[in-house]
């Protein structure tokens, strides 16, 4: 998605129709997640631990390794 259509979608969550809006905020949080995992997975193969990954997500390594590290995305580096 590029920052067009997120900007579209951002401006579309204060749509008079809540139902509209609430449909810009799924697809912007799915979009979000889909970001965040190759964020992580970037992070994991320039050598960030999955504390420090952590660190910046404002979580816990145990929970940020339960979300990411069973996906086989990172095996090879756990």
């Amino acid at each position: 998605m590029d920052a067009e259509q997120m900007t579209a979608l951002v401006l579309a969550t204060e749509d008079e129709d809540p139902l509209a809006g609430l449909d810009a905020a799924v697809r912007l949080r799915r979009e979000m997640e889909r970001v965040e995992a190759v964020l992580v997975r970037r992070a994991r193969n320039q050598g960030s631990t999955w504390a420090e990954i952590a660190g910046v997500l404002g979580v816990s390594k145990q929970a940020i390794h339960k979300k990411y590290g069973g996906r086989g995305l990172f095996r090879s580096q756990e």
